[in-house]
């Protein structure tokens, strides 16, 4: 990690000053303007790259230069296209352009193309974003940003950087997926200024973000980590995407409560131009029974007396979750074999399922729930039928694990058939998708000569237009994006899919969950976990926006009542994580068992909100002061804690200033609810 640190140090302090210097916010706060005035004709864009031996700002002046305002169906949506064509070069740049009138945000995509029939010079240095920001009052910026998934408490771990001149925050992810030991979404604040601009990098991918204070000008650079490459004839090829959300306020927390709505709003999956709501999950008995691992010992059967089980029970959710482990081979353990070693086996298993899996989603659908299935297709295990089968398809050397190549045009054409048939031919509804390898490697050994990171860029082009296929043959699928738990979340993936099971951590240990939740709020309102046990400790630690109910009903420990009081629980907060969030508890020291943690989910169209605590076991306070936000101060509020059914009038000052909330044992938790009072509740509260 230190030479990575002293690389992209090292690559910070080589590049030239920002191309582009620009003010924090939006002049007159309208995002047309700020686009028309950055992408104009003459112009420095907020964008740069090298061409040989030119630089972007001298190859740009000798281009012809084209503007189009395309038709949207949004009427808060603004599209344009800036075109940059040089014959004579035979390159051509369009920078795609996405203005969104209703926040502020506006996002920017460039693709280079060859258009001619020879080969480019070196296309290097692509920063999709290439901007100073300047403020009048500032010569200090806070970085507010979060640790990425490592399967550790610490994930999503949020923190603040304070980025006097001269210092830097250099970010990039591991092994190629873009959420690894790194979040490509932050905050950069100018605090005198109460101004700031949230910002997404989009590349499922190797990332990377410069940030650095240049004598009082905060210059960020994004872009892919390893791209210098020329173009053959006719190719083309894109650059990451970026996203910027200008945001005014004395709380920076506006700026992330603006970005987390904007997701849902404009960048998010829509079924019938509606945000979507991922879903609540039943399970089939996960690991059951030893030595079975995830589902490789499920019969059709089984299945379908777990579905019942769970209808007699009343706890039939939205969906039913069907893991690892249903395909050909994936139960023969005598042989060593299990879900791990047996990707590419892309058929059910016969043995188990001998009519598929339409079965068990005819079962299903019977109890008006949907079914969704785990795939791998990235991951083909040495010696399973698609590697029999497709070898001129794989990437990678003589270890167990091989790449399938989704730069592959023929490849990719095959998978897009073969799963969507599959989907369609098992009536299956959503689509979950996993990724247990590292690929960076793998891509850079396949590039070939003057041709770095060509490989990569195809790649992670073939995934979106994988999954943009699946999304248009079926247009109410849902894609839940695993990757080892919550390793390829970014700008792009969000506008796809949703990480439901957000980290591969401790499965169901209460102190991490609760410190993934307070990491990934500020930033995404859609992601998941599972919920193991009725204890309230743990399963509100799992509760969000979507979860997995992972306890098994063939354990006699459990009380289905109690699993039912757990669902409605779930069920009548779940709302409230698509509304705004307030962490309640810092930064520091989150994963400590001798804290308190609590947060805060504010529903403003109501004034109604949340407060989820927590009194971890090594605690010795029994009490804990909280403040609230989105408060009104000359107001009252009815206050009802969910476990005593005790409901207060408390006033809006005592809230927002010094809220005592109290727990006698340690390990316990607080659910209180919250509303403005009416005089009907006032006289009621007096009696």
């Amino acid at each position: 990690m230190k030479k990575l640190i002293a690389a992209l140090a090292i690559l910070t302090a080589t590049v030239s000053q920002a191309q582009s210097v620009i003010s924090f916010g939006l002049p007159s706060g309208r995002v047309d303007k700020w686009i028309e005035a950055h992408f104009a004709k003459g112009q420095t864009p907020p964008f740069s790259f090298t061409y040989g031996k030119q630089s972007s700002t001298q190859w740009l002046k000798k281009c012809q230069y084209k503007s189009e305002k395309l038709a949207a169906t949004d009427p808060n949506t603004l599209h344009y296209r800036f075109t940059y064509s040089n014959t004579q070069d035979g390159l051509q740049v369009t920078c795609d352009v996405n203005g969104y009138t209703d926040f502020g945000a506006v996002d920017w995509v460039l693709r280079f193309t060859n258009i001619s029939n020879k080969n480019t010079e070196k296309i290097a240095d692509v920063r999709t974003c290439d901007i100073a920001f300047k403020s009048a009052r500032d010569k200090d910026f806070n970085i507010y940003y979060a640790n990425g998934s490592e399967a550790t408490r610490t994930d999503f771990a949020p923190h603040t950087k304070t980025l006097h001149p001269g210092d830097t925050l250099c970010m990039r992810p591991s092994g190629g997926r873009s959420s690894d030991a790194a979040f490509p979404f932050f905050n950069m604040e100018s605090p005198s200024s109460q101004q700031g601009a949230v910002v997404a990098v989009g590349w499922t991918g190797t990332w990377f973000s410069n940030i650095t204070n240049n004598a009082g000008l905060l210059h960020l650079t994004t872009g892919i980590w390893r791209l210098r490459t020329y173009l053959l004839p006719g190719e083309s090829m894109r650059s990451s995407s970026l996203c910027l959300l200008f945001w005014q306020s004395d709380n920076r927390m506006t700026g992330h409560n603006l970005f987390r709505r904007f997701l849902l709003q404009h960048h998010s999956r829509h079924i019938d131009g509606k945000p979507v709501f991922y879903p609540y999950f039943n399970n089939f008995n996960w690991g059951d029974p030893s030595p079975c691992q995830e589902y490789t010992c499920l019969t059709t059967d089984f299945a379908k007396a777990i579905i019942q089980r769970n209808k007699l029970f009343g706890l039939i959710q939205d969906a039913f979750w069907l893991d690892a482990g249903w395909y050909t081979q994936a139960d023969n353990w005598r042989e060593g074999k299990g879900w791990y070693n047996t990707v590419g086996n892309w058929s059910a298993d016969e043995s188990r399922f001998p009519g598929g899996l339409k079965d068990i989603a005819t079962a299903v659908h019977r109890t008006g729930a949907k079914f969704m299935v785990w795939f791998e297709p990235e991951r083909v295990y040495k010696g399973s039928a698609w590697d029999n089968s497709y070898p001129q398809w794989m990437l990678g050397d003589a270890s167990s694990n091989k790449l399938y190549n989704l730069a592959d045009s023929a490849a990719l054409d095959y998978l897009c058939k073969y799963i969507g048939d599959f989907l369609e031919h098992n009536d299956i509804d959503y689509y979950r998708q996993d990724f247990n390898m590292y690929a960076e490697n793998i891509w850079k050994t396949h590039d070939k000569e003057g041709r770095e990171g060509i490989t990569e860029n195809h790649y992670i082009e073939g995934l979106y237009k994988y999954w943009d296929y699946l999304l248009n043959r079926f247009p109410t699928l849902l894609i839940d994006n695993c990757a080892s738990g919550g390793r390829r979340i970014d700008y792009e993936t969000v506008l796809r899919s949703a990480p439901l099971w957000r980290t591969d951590y401790h499965y169901g240990e209460p102190v991490g969950y609760q410190c993934h939740t307070y990491g990934l709020e500020y930033f995404l309102p859609q992601h998941g976990t599972g919920i193991y046990s009725t204890d309230r400790f743990d399963s509100r630690s799992g509760m969000g926006s979507s979860a997995v109910f992972n306890w098994k009903l063939t354990e006699k420990k459990l009380s289905y009542t109690e699993m039912q009081k757990v669902q409605k629980e779930c069920a009548d907060i779940r709302p409230y994580y698509y509304e705004d969030y307030y962490p309640l508890s810092g930064e520091d020291s989150l994963t400590s068992d001798s804290i308190w943690l609590a947060y805060q989910l504010h529903r403003p169209s109501d004034h109604t909100g949340y407060v989820v605590a927590f009194r971890r076991s090594a605690c010795p306070d029994s009490t804990y002061s909280v403040h609230l936000s989105a408060i009104d101060a000359t107001r009252d509020y009815l206050v009802i804690d969910l476990d005593s059914k005790k409901d207060t009038i408390v006033s809006g000052s005592t809230l927002h200033d010094n809220l005592l909330i109290k727990l006698s044992k340690p390990r316990s938790s607080l659910l209180l609810f919250y509303e403005r009072t009416t005089d009907n509740q006032k006289a009621k509260a007096k009696k």
